[in-house]
């Protein structure tokens, strides 16, 4: 930027000088002070020359500034051009504004592309980073800073350095309908430099199903000039424009990627051709959506090279033993099982005794086991093992070589397969998109929806194509299939179109940086299950010209209709959430007399959720998710039917969410982003009888689950094992990983900065009743409650700033060195355990303390923030001087720190199933009496309204210090224990929890929930038409099976599942109901409701209820307070059959009005 800036005042400040006096030497006069100049025509040929140099120099002062610009706001005008505005005049003539300029208007030429979209990736092993890469174009190679607070969770998935090169990619998106701008922004929010939009077209009425940036106004208008404002809202540091006239092979040498949705393979195969000799290659992608079938084609040149296939991070083992053998056994401690393969390249580290192994040197395994593996060398001439070690995997580079389009149409190779029950339908769908492409080319139209004439044609034309294949030829093209291909194949499905989206959004972003394995190369996709299950008449399929006929010309008006008078429960409005109402909006779902949806999600919007949640803009922060969301979506789509509510669902909110609501309902979708919720609601399906549609994500990785009622297994059937918590001991005092350090990190920040600040709050309020409630527990942890009182009101409680970073210093003190000395002290390095081991053995790491040094920035930067949010607890100002860290430093030098001598009788805890690390004592009570005094002297000295400021964990904020005391703490421990360190950005990620996320997965996930949607919504579809499925967009891998039908209980003649309720109405007695029992042949012996006992057999008393109403006994004795809106209460029934064996029966429903 300063050379630009030098370069332009050097044009305007000194060319001007010198044209002046090179005329006046040539011809004796001064142009800038002698009339005669005006006369000459030498003084036209300078002011020329002064007029061109002062454009240069304005052009380098003014558009410098530009590119570094980071705007925050869309701009206020926006002037896009179209195609009647422009001429045919050479394209390459103008070029692409910086990055951060904010343009969003028509791209009427070649764009130039940067001086250093030539660079390479360097091939390196560097774990996750996505370091190296293949000879792609790879875009500028300084772009911005990345924002970290709105791109925290996509930063999780990719690092830094593949956003650092996506900032740096142009991508082209040609075809604007439904999945073209899907695509796009995916890309937008992906945050790539530039989005250039293509199509040559018009909005049409039918376009409205499946793009959600159109709206009616814009039909007739070109679909890319109309689609630039609205996704440009997206992200504003990122360049979207619109191409609108004929698209040449020159254009496509300015960027990175290119992508086709609605292209011939004629053109398609020369574009291809063309991008496969550009140098550096440029990435082509090839994808269509036509009814329920999609296809992706992708080729990143001759050779492309993947640095990071699968995006994990490096699998590492904790060595136990490595004997001295050719080949030599590893083996690790069990403490976690081991990720690796046979084949995998290892690095070993930190061993003692064999230290020719810790030179650095990647390994080759084989044999991998849970906890061993052989490695490929002769160790019987190395050292003798002795303790430590780690095994650390290598990450290994691929390089993949794609075949050109024109080749691989006739020579395709091995599809991914996404659905093994459909094993023989990508090389039918091969055909089928050949043949449609000919269809198109010969006729110049796609074929009508319902025509029995077209889809006999195109099935005549696959039936050609086929005969003329000489390898690969297929036995059956199935009419059947190509009918229903013929049928939808001119419409634009949005859940496809979301679907695709995110699978080719994955795929761009994959082609401008390395990360991930490309797909390879052809991916074919259908959803003829979301058919209806009844035949439809053709005349059903005619458009009645409305915005849903695309979609009508797939399923008929019978399906539209159920669609649009569906009443739908959207359950979280965040990415998912934002997605499913974009969805439901253009798919005319609750848009009808007789729909409604009702969403619902209790949190406010964030900066962090700007990256995927793409229907909140930056001036939406701090208002409801809900309320923000269905307002978007009405705009999408006018006759949504939709009410925002701000409740959290669960049973707190049953007044809102009551029994007619759930019963009214058609269908459930799941948007949320935790279990519990999850299964609250999977309870309420499985209780209501209502379909759920559920899904998540994680990173790349999504899953879709289909609920359906007495056909599949509800969610809460089947769950993933618990999360492995590791030992309090471990994280307290012997960690090992910096996992260990983070979670003893924000364990510390809670108990100092929020814990115990609450602590004194509620001491303060209510001296008398805090007192009491301690003197009657009298353990351990009421002691330790004291403790904490005490300190922060006695020998810690800070009065200055300066009296802050004395704490902060002690603390560090107290945390990095008096402690380690203990354990040391407690466990020497050559200590021993009762049988005799080593104590100091793996997985344990020996500690050693610090020596604090105000010249070490991470010593200082902990003490300084550790003093602010200590100065903020107790309400104390900051002063200036503590943003200059000399004047820190020399605070912290100031500070008296004590020496520590350690004690003998200190008790540290090893054993690793203890849940506690306090210690009773036989003198609690006393000790608690002794701290109560001691406190209610502390309070007389107290202004009455003195209170601390509790300060909850805040991560998204990077100004609040939060992440720096936690960092801080984290990386010292680190120190303490020989452990990498790591940023502050990846401590977020640990310490704060934070789920990867991208918008691609995300997309994907609600668009295959969406192809579920029709089945549901139909109705009379079995259980093999529905589909739950797994992705991994990194790898890729699609994995797509039939549900899990629910487990049946039989009984005599009867059968029932977890679906099944039973009713009893008319209010009876309790006698009654072991009556309507007994006619089942079932003998009741038990009935409960709640926690409480209605009734044994086995008690006597309890036969002088039999005659009661059972509602009665629910309010008498289990005291259930049976809110108005309520008419039943559920009862659960033990009981036996007549040979004594127990029987499972469903829950029983008592409705008594």
């Amino acid at each position: 930027m300063l050379r630009e800036l030098g370069l332009g005042f050097f044009f305007l400040a000194v060319i001007p000088l010198l044209v002046s006096r090179l005329v006046y030497i040539a011809f004796d006069f001064d142009p800038l002070l002698d009339h005669r100049a005006v006369n000459s025509p030498l003084f036209l040929i300078a002011f020329v020359l002064l007029v061109a140099f002062l454009t240069i120099a304005l052009r380098r002062i003014f558009s410098s500034p530009l590119h570094y610009m980071l705007p925050t706001k869309r701009p206020c005008e926006v002037l896009v051009a179209t195609e009647e505005e422009t001429d045919n005049s050479d394209i390459s003539s103008s070029s692409f504004p910086k990055k951060n300029r904010i343009v969003a208007g028509t791209a009427d030429s070649t764009v130039k592309s940067d001086e250093t979209t030539g660079r390479s990736f360097n091939n390196n092993n560097s774990g996750n980073t996505g370091e190296g890469v293949s000879a792609m174009a790879l875009g500028e190679s300084n772009p911005p800073d990345i924002d970290e607070d709105l791109h925290s969770r996509q930063l999780a998935v990719y690092g830094r350095e593949t956003m650092r090169r996506l900032f740096g990619s142009s991508v082209l998106v040609s075809g604007m309908q439904g999945l073209g701008v899907e695509i796009a922004k995916n890309l937008i929010l992906a945050g790539v430099k530039s989005v250039t939009l293509h199509d040559e077209g018009i909005v049409e009425l039918w376009d409205l199903s499946s793009n959600f940036v159109f709206s009616e106004s814009d039909v007739g208008k070109n679909r890319a000039a109309s689609s630039v404002i609205k996704l440009q809202e997206l992200n504003n540091a990122v360049i979207v424009q619109s191409l609108t006239t004929q698209l040449t092979k020159e254009h496509l040498s300015n960027f990175q990627a290119v992508v086709f949705t609605d292209i011939s393979l004629e053109k398609a195969c020369e574009f291809n051709d063309y991008c496969r000799s550009h140098q550096p290659p440029i990435a082509f992608i090839k994808s269509e959506v036509r009814g329920l079938f999609g296809s992706v084609f992708c080729d990143f040149g001759p050779e492309f090279t993947v640095v990071d296939v699968d995006g994990e991070e490096p699998h590492s083992g904790i060595i136990a033993s490595i004997s001295n053998d050719n080949p030599a056994l590893v083996s690790c401690v069990d403490d976690e099982r081991l990720e690796f393969q046979d084949g995998d390249l290892v690095v070993f580290s930190e061993i003692h005794g064999m230290k020719e192994l810790n030179d650095g040197k990647p390994r080759r395994i084989k044999n991998a086991r849970a906890y061993s593996f052989t490695l490929e060398e002769d160790t019987t001439s190395y050292g003798m093992y002795e303790k430590g070690g780690i095994v650390t995997q290598v990450k290994q580079s691929k390089v993949l070589t794609f075949k050109s389009l024109r080749e691989a149409l006739t020579d395709p190779g091995d599809f991914l397969l996404s659905d093994f029950s459909k094993f023989d339908r990508p090389p039918l769908l091969h055909l089928a998109f050949q043949a449609l492409d000919k269809f198109i080319s010969e006729l110049g139209r796609f074929p009508v929806a319902g025509s029995e004439d077209d889809a006999q044609k195109l099935i005549s034309v696959a039936s050609e194509i086929n005969d003329n294949t000489s390898d690969g030829k297929l036995e059956d093209i199935n009419p059947k299939l190509l009918r229903n291909f013929a049928f939808g194949a001119r419409a634009v499905l949005n859940p496809m179109a979301a679907m695709f989206g995110g699978i080719v959004g994955q795929e761009v972003v994959k082609a401008c940086s390395g990360k991930f394995h490309p797909l390879f190369q052809f991916f074919y996709f259908d959803s003829v299950e979301s058919l209806p299950s009844e035949p439809v008449d053709p005349d059903d399929f005619r458009p009645v010209n409305g915005r849903h006929d695309a979609q009508i010309s797939v399923f008929g008006q019978k399906l539209q209709k159920k669609l649009e008078d569906a009443k739908v429960f959207v359950v979280g409005s965040g990415a998912l959430g934002c997605e499913f109402l974009k969805n439901l909006a253009l798919m005319g779902v609750s848009c009808g007399s007789q729909g409604k949806l009702t969403i619902t999600d209790d949190d406010v919007i964030e900066k962090s959720n700007l990256s995927r949640q793409f229907l909140f803009r930056d001036w939406n922060i701090g208002q409801a998710k809900s309320t923000v969301a269905a307002s978007a979506a009405s705009s999408i789509n006018p006759s949504f039917n939709i009410e925002a509510l701000q409740n959290r669902v669960g049973t707190e909110t049953e007044n809102v969410f009551n029994d007619t609501f759930w019963e009214n309902l058609n269908v459930v979708i799941n948007a949320l982003d935790n279990v519990n919720a999850r299964l609250y609601v999977d309870q309420r399906c499985l209780y209501f009888q209502k379909p759920l549609l559920e899904s998540g994500t994680l990173g790349a990785k999504c899953n879709t689950q289909m609920v359906i009622p007495h056909l599949t297994e509800n969610y809460g059937a089947s769950r993933d094992p618990p999360e492995k918590q590791a030992p309090m001991c471990t994280v307290h005092s012997f960690p090992h990983n910096i996992d260990h350090c983070l979670t003893w990190a924000r364990s510390e920040f809670e108990g100092l900065l929020e814990k115990t600040p609450a602590e004194v709050n509620a001491y303060l309020s209510n001296p008398i009743e805090y007192t009491s409630s301690m003197r009657n527990a009298g353990d351990a942890q009421a002691r330790d409650n004291l403790e904490r009182v005490l300190e922060c009101l006695d020998r810690d409680k800070c009065e200055t700033f300066e009296d802050c970073i004395t704490w902060a210093r002690l603390k560090f003190e107290d945390y990095f060195v008096n402690r380690l000395k203990q354990l040391i002290y407690t466990f020497p390095e050559d200590a021993a355990t009762s049988t005799g081991a080593p104590f100091w053995s793996a997985p344990k790491r020996f500690p050693h303390p610090l020596q604090f040094s105000a010249s070490d920035l991470g010593h200082l930067n902990f003490v300084l923030a550790a003093s602010i949010l200590r100065a903020e607890s107790f309400g104390i100002q900051i002063p200036d001087w503590a943003k200059n860290s000399r004047k820190v430093a020399e605070a912290v030098d100031r500070v008296i720190v004590p020496d520590f001598e350690p004690k003998k009788d200190v008790k540290i805890v090893t054993d690793e199933k203890a849940t506690s690390l306090s210690t009773a004592s036989i003198d609690d009570a006393a000790v608690i009496n002794d701290l109560i005094i001691k406190l209610e002297r502390c309070r007389a000295n107290l202004p009455p309204e003195f209170r601390m400021k509790p300060i909850q964990f805040e991560k998204d904020d990077d100004t609040n210090y939060h992440m720096d005391v936690i960092a801080g703490l984290a990386n010292m421990r680190a120190r303490n224990y020989s452990i990498p360190e790591v940023d502050k950005l990846k401590a977020k990620f640990i310490a704060g929890r934070i789920i990867p996320a991208i918008a691609t997965s995300t997309a994907m996930a609600t668009g295959l929930v969406c192809l579920e949607l029709y089945k549901v919504l139909d109705g009379g579809h079995k259980v093999e038409d529905y589909r739950n499925t797994f992705a991994n967009l990194a790898l890729p891998l699609f994995s797509m099976a039939e549900p899990v039908p629910p487990k049946i209980v039989k009984h005599q003649d009867m059968n029932w599942t977890v679906w099944d309720r039973w009713i009893v109405g008319d209010n009876p007695t309790l006698r009654e109901l072991l009556d309507w029992l007994k006619a089942k042949g079932l003998n009741a012996y038990s009935i409960s409701c709640g926690s409480c006992l209605l009734y044994n057999s086995m008690f006597p008393k309890h036969k002088e209820r039999m005659d009661k109403k059972v509602a009665d006994l629910g309010r008498d004795v289990a005291k259930l307070d049976i809110p108005s809106y309520r008419r039943h209460l559920d009862v659960v029934v033990a009981c036996e059959d007549d040979e004594d064996n127990d029987i499972d029966i469903p829950q029983i429903s008592i409705y008594f009005r």
